[in-house]
């Protein structure tokens, strides 16, 4: 079964990490929060019980997805060991997936450097590596990149179809194609 790793730093967007986590789980996909302590707040003073706590285990996951969030984004930046852990997924070809602020953190660990990718509004200005798309989800060979809250739900249903899982399914089982007035081939 595929593993993946949702990091939950202090200042984290409470509402891409649980919708990520939510989405995976429901596609059948073990998905763990890892997080810089036991227990992080996120941006909206949300506390978050996290399944573990960030170490060397990292190295396990198929895939780490690291949400936004600018406090959690400064957070992930300032921390050497997880942008080494980052370093070593990306040598070893894992998924290394962030959306919102989040790139900046793939910027940080010169991640990015001639990648294709996407950000929240702004980030175009802000991260001087890789090529900026206007695109909800961009794939650019293991990394994957997404806007911001409102194309959480695009990017985990990306992910769960990228580890083989059926984001038809659960889109179907979530009422996804009623609520936001989109066609199933979308």
């Amino acid at each position: 079964m595929k593993k993946v790793a949702v990091i939950i730093a202090p200042g984290f967007e409470e509402g891409e990490a649980l919708t990520i986590v939510d989405i995976l789980r429901r596609g059948h996909i073990q998905c763990d929060t890892i997080g810089f302590d036991q227990n992080v707040q996120g941006g909206h003073e949300i506390v978050l019980r996290c399944d573990s706590v960030l170490d060397e285990s990292l190295l396990d996951y198929d895939m780490v997805v690291l949400p936004g969030g600018y406090g959690g984004v400064e957070t992930m930046k300032e921390n050497k060991q997880f942008l080494s852990l980052l370093h070593r997924m990306n040598n070893d070809r894992k998924y290394i997936c962030a959306m919102c602020a989040a790139p900046a953190a793939l910027e940080k660990a010169n991640l990015l450097i001639n990648k294709k990718f996407t950000a929240y509004q702004g980030y175009e200005n802000k991260i001087k590596q890789g090529v900026f798309l206007q695109d909800k989800v961009v794939i650019d060979d293991n990394l994957v990149t997404s806007r911001g809250p409102a194309t959480c739900y695009a990017f985990a249903y990306k992910l769960l179809d990228l580890l083989g899982g059926d984001s038809l399914a659960v889109k179907k089982r979530m009422v996804y194609f009623n609520a936001f007035d989109v066609k199933e081939d979308e």
